[in-house]
């Protein structure tokens, strides 16, 4: 059926209808060196490296450099990266004030997107091309952005509970201090190595819904803060960032291993979908999937076993069947939560985790399109009326 409004005759009507695609599917919008998805293997690449050398072998403050630079840091650019990120851990105090007067109900992911578009206006950035350029400056919003993040996703989460906030400790790693600040507990080695390896897996992924947002926005040269804002925005949508937390309400709802495979027919009968399962981009398992699950393997030799892992492997097990053939197979959500939680963080704190990794891959490719004069401006394709009549008031 021709679409309304889009003349046949005009070829650039015609070459428009050609190329829609809902969503934007499969199309590209940009070039990038920044990280590589083979969804058919289930592989994923940072800058070139396999993200399971990266898991097993670098720490979040490496791999954040890497996407960031380019390369892997010298020891001498790691120790002065991770020396600045200590440094600048600590939030105004103004910034803090604001966040008292934030509902007890807002969402730590408002709380977040309020409060990272709030640092803009203590740390102007130039609009002027010749300042957009400047390394130093840039830098700066790296530093900036990737230290202040886990302070304002844990003073909010101790805030809302009516406790003052933890001030970060400089002994300790960006994961380490992150948790410490979130619990009050200092991890043990195990744990601060599980929430390196999660924040690391969670840092980038090619050209998603947030990394778009975040590039739409500083297309039109809006600020860094505020473009990482609207990645913010964007990722606490349960279609993206927010599926986790979706995830771990499904379990409950299961609530036994022997009620798996009812349910998941039950869903599979109403056509639902099913959190967790199924990726855009993977046809088989998501890598990070399996480097999450290895990760609660370990956890549960110093924390104990937990039904709720128990009920998602015989779900992954039943969705081989069924589910698995079509490709739609678990994705970083399914198991990110059940790590998180055994961890003692609160499900809704899940997403907020995602962005404090996720910054690094946000800021990599915002760096990408510094001094790219061309805005995204995509087009429609119209569908409504044309030539309609003004009615008056006392005819309709």
């Amino acid at each position: 059926m021709p679409i309304m409004g889009a003349s046949m005759a005009d070829p650039k009507a015609a070459a428009a209808i050609s190329c829609y695609s809902e969503g934007l599917a499969g199309i590209p919008v940009a070039e990038s060196a920044v990280s590589f998805v083979d969804g058919q293997r289930g592989y994923l690449e940072y800058r070139g490296i396999d993200i399971e050398q990266l898991a097993e072998h670098s720490s979040f403050e490496e791999t954040s450099w890497l996407l960031l630079y380019g390369s892997l840091p010298t020891a001498a650019e790691l120790a002065s990266f991770e020396e600045e990120l200590c440094h600048h851990r600590r939030v105004k105090f103004r910034i803090r004030d604001m966040m008292k007067c934030f509902p007890e109900s807002t969402h730590p992911m408002d709380s977040l997107q309020a409060t990272v578009a709030a640092l803009g206006m203590f740390y102007p950035f130039p609009t002027a091309l010749e300042g957009v350029l400047d390394s130093k400056k840039v830098h700066q919003v790296f530093v900036n952005l990737i230290a202040k993040m886990p302070t304002l996703v844990a003073a909010h989460e101790r805030m809302r509970h009516g406790d003052d906030p933890i001030p970060p400790r400089d002994d300790l790693s960006h994961a380490a201090n992150f948790y410490y600040m979130l619990t009050g507990n200092e991890p043990s080695e195990l744990i601060r190595r599980i929430m390196d390896v999660a924040l690391i897996v969670h840092a980038e992924h090619t050209m998603n819904a947030s990394t778009f947002s975040a590039l739409v926005v500083a297309s039109s040269h809006a600020d860094p803060y505020t473009s990482i804002s609207a990645a913010i925005g964007s990722l606490s949508g349960p279609l993206h960032g927010g599926a986790n937390e979706d995830v771990l309400h499904m379990l409950d709802e299961i609530a036994s291993v022997d009620a798996a495979e009812s349910y998941l027919n039950g869903k599979l009968a109403r056509k639902e979908k099913i959190s967790g399962l199924g990726h855009r981009v993977y046809k088989t398992k998501d890598p990070r999937a399996t480097l999450l699950q290895k990760l609660y393997e370990k956890l549960t030799v110093e924390l104990g076993a937990d039904p709720t892992y128990e009920i998602a492997s015989r779900i992954e097990e039943l969705s081989k069947q069924t589910l698995g053939k079509k490709g739609i197979c678990p994705n970083v959500d399914f198991y990110s939560g059940i790590v998180y939680r055994k961890l003692g963080i609160p499900t809704d704190i899940f997403t907020p985790i995602f962005a404090v990794a996720r910054v690094s891959g946000w800021l990599a490719h915002w760096k990408e399109q510094l001094g790219n004069g061309r805005i995204y401006r995509p087009t429609q394709i119209y569908i409504g009326q044309h030539a309609q009549s003004y009615t008056p008031m006392h005819k309709r």
